[in-house]
């Protein structure tokens, strides 16, 4: 099953747009993991497995990995979920990009090495360097559009032929990159009229929002800017209010309480 099916047989079996960010941080995990040294798999894995029954999506960031040298727990968590919760995609927030046979290795790193669903994946080089990517019709390929970050208007709000560089991004993607219908945009919480106006911009391509939780995002400005006809069309991601709910041994009952709640603030604005 491809991405897309996998992601939209999941918003109506767990009725969830919830996407769970894994962002390892060893220094807030709760005691029982000082010390040990699968810590960043365990905590992971018990965090995937209290929360999967509220999502759509989970959303390993590479970074937090890679940075201590956890890349065999990434790949092992992937498995894990891919095994254990059947049907729930995997997003790899690598936010790749780059050229020639370059990007055929960050492709195959996603998606042969590590097992990804989908990636996340930068425009700024143009085409070419996203086509290996887009080339797997069986993965998804969410590319960044207008970031939740304070200095994305630095670029991405230029006007380009009177309209801001986001919006022809957005198009550009809608309209000529998204053959295979394996294509969906990172557009920001934070930036609720632009969710809006990218929403107007490629119908119902699904939108990954992050930014909700401890960036501030509303939930309630978010489905209603940004839902598609249907209510669904969304991957809203929470990361650090859900995975750090708690840093006492009840975390994991504590990260379900979180994930549950906020799947069901986000379905009363469906």
């Amino acid at each position: 099953m491809s991405f897309m099916q996998q992601l939209h047989t999941r918003w109506q079996s767990a009725d969830s747009l919830v996407c769970v960010g894994l962002d390892p941080e060893p220094a807030k995990f709760p005691a029982r993991f000082f010390g040990r040294d699968d810590a960043v798999f365990e905590f992971c894995r018990d965090i995937v497995d209290a929360t999967a029954e509220y999502v759509c999506a989970f959303k390993p960031q590479i970074a937090h990995f890679a940075a201590l040298g956890a890349e065999d727990a990434l790949a092992r968590l992937i498995a894990h979920v891919h095994a254990q919760h059947p049907g729930v995609p995997v997003i790899l927030d690598s936010k790749r990009g780059d050229i020639g046979s370059t990007a055929q290795h960050y492709a195959a790193e996603a998606f042969d090495r590590y097992g990804a669903d989908a990636v996340t994946a930068n425009p700024y080089l143009g085409r070419d360097s996203l086509q290996p990517f887009l080339d797997r019709a069986d993965r998804g390929v969410i590319v960044l559009c207008r970031t939740s970050n304070p200095g994305a208007a630095d670029l991405q709000d230029l006007l380009v032929a009177g309209r801001p560089l986001y919006q022809h991004v957005a198009e550009k993607i809608a309209v000529e990159w998204d053959t295979h219908s394996n294509c969906a945009l990172v557009v920001g919480a934070t930036w609720p009229e632009q969710l809006r106006e990218v929403r107007a911009i490629v119908g119902a391509m699904p939108l990954l929002v992050p930014g909700v939780g401890a960036q501030g995002g509303d939930v309630e400005a978010v489905v209603s800017n940004a839902k598609s006809a249907d209510g669904t069309g969304l991957i809203i991601s929470s990361s650090r209010a859900v995975l750090y709910a708690s840093n006492g041994d009840d975390f994991a009952d504590a990260a379900a309480r979180a994930a549950g709640t906020l799947r069901d603030e986000i379905n009363r604005y469906r």
